[in-house]
This record gives C-alpha cells, sequence and structure tokens, in this order.
C-alpha cells in the first residue's frame, strides 16, 4: 500500500540519496501536447536542499523539453525505483523552475552539488522542484538491477566544449531554443559560465 509524506526526510531522504537514477516527467498544458519522459543520473548531480525542495543539474542534451515544460506551466514528477534491495518506488509531484546561468541563485545553488564537476557536462541549468505530494508506493514489479558505475561518455563529449561552442552545439540542435511543440526552451545566447 502507498503513503503519503510532508517532507522528504529520514528514510525517504535516505532511499531518494542512495539511488543512481531517477526519472523525470513533465507535459505541455496543451492536451495534445508531448508528454516528455527523461532518465537521469550522475553521481553528484541530484541534491536535497530541504525537507520540501530537491534540485538536479540540467545538462547539455538534444532537446530541453523539461525546461520549455517547467517554463510553461511548472508541473513535474520526479521518480526513484529501487533496483536493489527492498521494493520501493518514491514519486515527488511539484512545482519546478529551471534556474539558468545568468540567475542571481545559480551560483549559490551550484554549492549544493560538490561531488560533480558541471564544466565536464555542459551544464545548462539547475532544476529546483518544491514537493507538493510526497508518496511511495511498494515497487514489486521492479526488477532487480544492478549499478556498475556511471559512463563517462556525457563528460568525454562536453568537457571539450566552452560556451561559445556549446552555445553553437546547442543552436544545431532544432528542440533546445523550443520545445517539440514549439514552447519556449532553453534561452540563448548561454550566458557565460561562473564555474
Amino acid at each position: 500500500m502507498g503513503k503519503s509524506y510532508e517532507r522528504i526526510d529520514g528514510r525517504l531522504r535516505t532511499f531518494i540519496e542512495a539511488q543512481p537514477l531517477f526519472f523525470t516527467a513533465t507535459a505541455p498544458l496543451s492536451g495534445d501536447g508531448t508528454i516528455n519522459l527523461s532518465p537521469k543520473g550522475l553521481r553528484g548531480s541530484f541534491a536535497v536542499l530541504d525537507d520540501r525542495t530537491v534540485a538536479y543539474l540540467d545538462f547539455a542534451g538534444s532537446n530541453a523539453e523539461t525546461i520549455a515544460h517547467l517554463r510553461e506551466n511548472g508541473r513535474i514528477t520526479l521518480m526513484w525505483c529501487a533496483f536493489q534491495g527492498p521494493p520501493n518506488i518514491v514519486r515527488v509531484h511539484g512545482h519546478g523552475e529551471p534556474v539558468f546561468r545568468d540567475d542571481p541563485r545559480f551560483k549559490e545553488l551550484l554549492t549544493r552539488f560538490p561531488g560533480i564537476d558541471p564544466a565536464l557536462h555542459g551544464l545548462r541549468a539547475i532544476i529546483v522542484v518544491t514537493a507538493r505530494h510526497i508518496r511511495d508506493t511498494c515497487g514489486y514489479a521492479v526488477p532487480f538491477m544492478s549499478y556498475d558505475e556511471d559512463r563517462d561518455l556525457h563528460a568525454r563529449r562536453f568537457s571539450r566544449e566552452d560556451d561559445t561552442s556549446l552555445g553553437e552545439y546547442f543552436r544545431g540542435k532544432e528542440h533546445i531554443e523550443s520545445s517539440l511543440d514549439g514552447l519556449p526552451g532553453l534561452p540563448l545566447p548561454l550566458p557565460p559560465s561562473t564555474f
């Protein structure tokens, strides 16, 4: 049976912070818009900021659907599954906001991720999520899978980019400045990095 929680603390926080992978789901307001579901990994790129707020680093990629949906309506769900140990699924339904490089909050938020070098991954934004509903469920049907290590491909690909070349990379992708449904995505030009 599922249970709802008021806060992300104790056993719930320990479980979330231990997972090497989580998923994000967002959607536009349009009833026929494209729903987005993304896996997020890389150890050190997720942080619990307080008992109702979490954040993760949004790195370079081929699109910016999550950013576009959050800019339009803020709705987001994060999900973690136990692939090892006792079965469990945790979902945080909340309101998300992309904090871009030129936001005054960006530099302080970045200090919450000391275990990862953002310069290696083409950091675009920090996604901050305020929980509105926190719930866990059994996860009985989630298979056992082992975590071996993070892939190094993302860092190998984007560590060779500077702000200028990263901006050119983003401009060359069809769904960075706007979403699949034409919503505003990542604002370009990319502000200079301060990390």
